[in-house]
C-alpha cells in the first residue's frame, strides 16, 4: 500500500457532502495525497475549480463498474465515500475495497444494509487487511465514541464499567440532510416488500455478529417519557434506529467488555411534556408517511432531495449537544456524564468534517485493530477522538 500514488481517494466529491469533504481536505490536508472520484468527469472538474486547485486529480469510476471501482481503488490507501443510499449504490465499493485491502469510511446509517453486508464482507476485509468503518458522521460517532469515552472514564474511576448507559441528544440547530431523507425513503420503501427485513430492522440487535447471544434492550423509545437521570421529559430520537445498533455492535466486537447484558438506549431531550408530545407525533407522522407510496411521494415534495442542504451561513452557525450518562452498582451508587459538544450543522458542517478525519486517521495513524468490518469506537476510539477537537467537536466528563 505504501506504492500506491494516494493517500485518500475522495468518492462523490461533486455531491454536496462530498464537495464539504473535499473542501476541508483542501484546506487542511496539505500533507496528504488525495484525490477526487465520481462518474461525471465534468462535475469534478468544476469542483476542482471551486477548490482553487487545478493539480487536483481526478478519477472516473461509477458506483455499479466494479472494472473502474478496482482501477480507482487499487490507486489508493484510503476510500471515503459519500455516495449513498448506500444500499442502493455502496455495496460493489465496499467490497472492492475489500478484495484490495483498502481501508474505508462512509457516513451510511442505513441498518439492513450493514447487516447484509457484514457476515459476508467482513471475512475478505479480514483476510486483505482491509479496515473498513461505516457510521463515521453525525450518525454514529457522538454515540459510539461518547459511550467508549465514557466507559474509559468509568473505569478509571470506579474500577468497572457502568452496566447502563443512556444517550441523550440535546440542544441542536441545524437542517435536515437530503441524503439521510433518501436513505430513510429507500429503506422504508425495502421494508414494505420484505418481511424478514421489517423484523430484522425492529431487533436492536440486528448489528450483532451472529455468533454472539442479544442483551437485555428493547426496541428505540417511539413515545414520550420522563426521564429520572436527567429529569426532562424526552421524545424518540430519529437517529437512536441506528446509534443505539452500532453502540451495542462496539461492545460485541470488542469482547463484551461491558458485559452480555450492557444496555443502552437514546431519546430527545425536551423542554417538557408538550413538546416532546409535538415532536413524538411529528416523527411518527414522518416515518408513517415513509411506508406508504402516495404520503412518501407527498413528503419529497417537501424533504430535501439528496445533494441538498443548508446555506454556507447556516451550517457554520449551527452546533450540537449529546449527553451519555453511565450507571453501575447495585444501588446505581456509582455515576458519571459525558457530554459532546459540535460546532456547525450537526449533518452537513460538522458531518463532513468527522467523515474527513476518519479517511484521514485511517490514512495517517497507527491503529491496534486489523481488517474487518469496524466501528468507530472499536476501529480508531482514541485517535479520532484527539482529532475531533481539530473540527471544534469535544468529549468532556461533566460530573
Amino acid at each position: 500500500m505504501t506504492d500506491r500514488p494516494f493517500d485518500i481517494v475522495l468518492f462523490g466529491a461533486s455531491g454536496f457532502t462530498g464537495e464539504l469533504v473535499a473542501e476541508y481536505l483542501a484546506n487542511h490536508a496539505s500533507n496528504v495525497r488525495w484525490a477526487i472520484a465520481g462518474r461525471n468527469a465534468t462535475k469534478l472538474e468544476r469542483v476542482r475549480d471551486r477548490l482553487g486547485q487545478p493539480d487536483l486529480p481526478i478519477l472516473v469510476a461509477d458506483s455499479d463498474d466494479v472494472a473502474a471501482l478496482t482501477a480507482m481503488v487499487e490507486q489508493t490507501r484510503v476510500i471515503i465515500s459519500t455516495v449513498g443510499p448506500y444500499a442502493q449504490y455502496g455495496t460493489p465499493l465496499l467490497e472492492v475495497c475489500a478484495q484490495q485491502g483498502t481501508h474505508y469510511c462512509d457516513l451510511t446509517g442505513e441498518a439492513q444494509w450493514m447487516a447484509e453486508v457484514y457476515e459476508r464482507i467482513d471475512p475478505i476485509a479480514k483476510s486483505s487487511g482491509a479496515r473498513l468503518v461505516h457510521c463515521c458522521g453525525f450518525d454514529s460517532l457522538p454515540s459510539d465514541l461518547s459511550v467508549y469515552f465514557l466507559q474509559k472514564a468509568f473505569k478509571a474511576q470506579f474500577g468497572q464499567y457502568a452496566e447502563v448507559v443512556t444517550g441523550r441528544m440535546g440542544r441542536y440547530s441545524g437542517g435536515v440532510s437530503g441524503g439521510t431523507v433518501a436513505s430513510m425513503m429507500l429503506v422504508s420503501e425495502q421494508i414494505m416488500k420484505d418481511a424478514a427485513l421489517r423484523k430484522r430492522l425492529m431487533d436492536p440487535y440486528a448489528l450483532y455478529p451472529e455468533v454472539i447471544e442479544a442483551g437485555l434492550d428493547k426496541p428505540d423509545q417511539m413515545g414520550i417519557a420522563w426521564d429520572e437521570t436527567f429529569e426532562s421529559w424526552t421524545g424518540p430520537f430519529i437517529m437512536a434506529a441506528i446509534n443505539t445498533k452500532v453502540v451495542r455492535r462496539s461492545n460485541a466486537l470488542a469482547g463484551l467488555p461491558y458485559g452480555k447484558n450492557f444496555r443502552y438506549d437514546e431519546a430527545q431531550l425536551c423542554n417538557g411534556r408538550f413538546s416532546a408530545l409535538i415532536s413524538s407525533i411529528a416523527i411518527g407522522a414522518v416515518m408513517g408517511g415513509a411506508l406508504f407510496r402516495p404520503t412518501r411521494a407527498l413528503l419529497k415534495r417537501f424533504l430535501p432531495d439528496p445533494g441538498e442542504g443548508p446555506d454556507a451561513k447556516a451550517r457554520e452557525n449551527g452546533f450540537f449537544e449529546f449527553w451519555a450518562h453511565g450507571v453501575a452498582g447495585a444501588d446505581k451508587q456509582n455515576n458519571l456524564r459525558v457530554k459532546v459538544t459540535g460546532k456547525r450543522d450537526p449533518g452537513y458542517g460538522a458531518t463532513s468534517r468527522m467523515l474527513a478525519q476518519a479517511g484521514l486517521c485511517l490514512a495517517q495513524d497507527t491503529l491496534d485493530v486489523g481488517g474487518g468490518i469496524w466501528t468507530p469506537a472499536t476501529a480508531f476510539p482514541d485517535q479520532l477522538i484527539g482529532r475531533l477537537a481539530n473540527v471544534d467537536v469535544h468529549f468532556q466528563v461533566v460530573e
